[in-house]
């Protein structure tokens, strides 16, 4: 029957009782789950944790361009690792670090939070924030919004 109507006989679920058999082509069928994997994994998202480092003695004009970097990785849904470094007599005073993570954290709020509390890390100490919402979401949106941008130029001419 299967031959006739230029189909194959597959085995469906062999381990039930009766084993169900089902005629369908099966280069097409293996074709289509092919097809919906490399779907699947074209929207998958890999968590990057970008890292930007701050010296004790930061200006504040510095400062507000690391906070930028920070923001820009965080709307785009990466983790950001914050690491202030101390160098010769700085090491002395973790607290200075401390207070320049938290005043970090403070600014970002509104785009990420805090995921481990400042921790001492060799000659720095090291703080992670993750993104309040994930990259797929945030994938998603740039999306959107690049394809409203044409239209917008497009009414305007």
């Amino acid at each position: 029957m299967a031959q006739e109507a230029d189909l194959d006989l597959v085995e469906v679920s062999p381990n039930s009782e009766p084993p169900v058999c089902k005629l369908m082509d099966f280069g097409k069928f293996k074709y289509e789950a092919a097809q919906k994997v490399r779907e699947a994994r074209k929207n998958q998202t890999n968590t990057v944790v970008k890292t930007v480092k701050f010296g004790l003695k930061i200006e504040g004009h510095d400062f507000g361009t690391k906070k930028g970097q920070i923001e820009k990785f965080l709307k785009a849904g990466d983790k950001v690792r914050v690491m202030v470094t101390f160098r010769g007599r700085e090491q002395s005073r973790p607290e200075m670090g401390v207070k320049l993570l938290q005043r970090v954290a403070e600014e970002v709020t509104e785009f990420g939070s805090v995921e481990s509390s400042p921790a001492v890390d060799g000659k720095g100490m090291v703080m992670v924030i993750a993104p309040l919402r994930n990259k797929a979401d945030a994938k998603a949106d740039a999306k959107r919004s690049a394809e409203r941008q044409p239209k917008a130029e497009a009414s305007e001419e």
